[in-house]
């Protein structure tokens, strides 16, 4: 059953919350992408593992997507970090693992770097994670007439790959994303942190993990190359693999 975590003067937040019969194992908090939901095959396939182990569980529906409230159209990396923060602080009361997959990725870091002055993260588990993809999306994706809209209409549609519905790029949502950047220099974290990439992904390609291990300053088998990947890393061999990372760091 759908829980709601309610928040005064914003949007109401969806979550699926298990509580872990073994107290000794960190929670499993799933982040994920950007216009995905939290009932998508990398989500659940983490839930029942975590069932079977015992170990405690969370995944949840950023504002505008899924079943929470919001528009997507209005929302900002800035409001999907704040509502991550706001699932941590009152769903999860002790360690945490995160697992954040494509801009749940980026989410998922400036989650962590958030809590780097506490005891709270145990590891970071990325799955194609993109941060500072709205930089990426400006300057690879849109050419100078789009950009010029951009600036001067407040919006342009980007193709999406995965549906026929383009995406909408907001000025707000670029500009806000300039506040998050975090691959232009970031503090390093405490915890062990494993960047899973599949090298065939074209959306966020093998390039941009190790430019999070260089950022992160990050051992060199910090990232995981699956041959052959592509994006959404969620065929039935791709999904044990990342089950042998999360649980190597839980």
């Amino acid at each position: 059953m759908v829980s709601f975590l309610q928040r005064a003067g914003k949007a109401d937040i969806a979550y699926h919350a298990y509580q872990g019969e073994d107290k000794a194992l960190p929670t499993l908090l799933f982040c994920g992408g950007y216009r995905s939901d939290m009932g998508g095959t990398k989500a659940i396939f983490l839930e029942e593992a975590c069932k079977k182990r015992g170990q405690g569980y969370v995944r949840f529906d950023y504002r505008g997507h899924g079943q929470s409230g919001g528009v997507f159209e209005e929302c900002v990396i800035g409001d999907w970090f704040d509502d991550a923060r706001a699932v941590f602080d009152a769903l999860i009361n002790g360690p945490v693992v995160i697992v954040g997959s494509s801009m749940g990725g980026w989410i998922g870091l400036l989650l962590a770097l958030s809590l780097r002055d506490t005891d709270h993260v145990r590891g970071f588990v990325g799955i194609a994670a993109a941060p500072d993809f709205t930089e990426d999306m400006y300057h690879t994706r849109l050419n100078a007439d789009q950009q010029s809209a951009l600036m001067e209409d407040g919006i342009v549609y980007v193709p999406n790959d995965y549906s026929d519905e383009p995406y909408a790029f907001t000025r707000a949502f670029y500009e806000d994303g300039k506040q998050h950047l975090i691959l232009n220099g970031a503090p390093r974290l405490a915890c062990p942190v494993t960047l899973l990439q599949g090298s065939a992904d074209v959306d966020v390609p093998p390039k941009t993990a190790y430019a999070i291990q260089q950022a992160f300053d990050l051992p060199r088998d910090a990232v995981v190359i699956i041959d052959g990947g592509d994006h959404r890393l969620s065929a039935p061999d791709q999904l044990q693999i990342l089950q042998k990372y999360v649980e190597k760091i839980a």
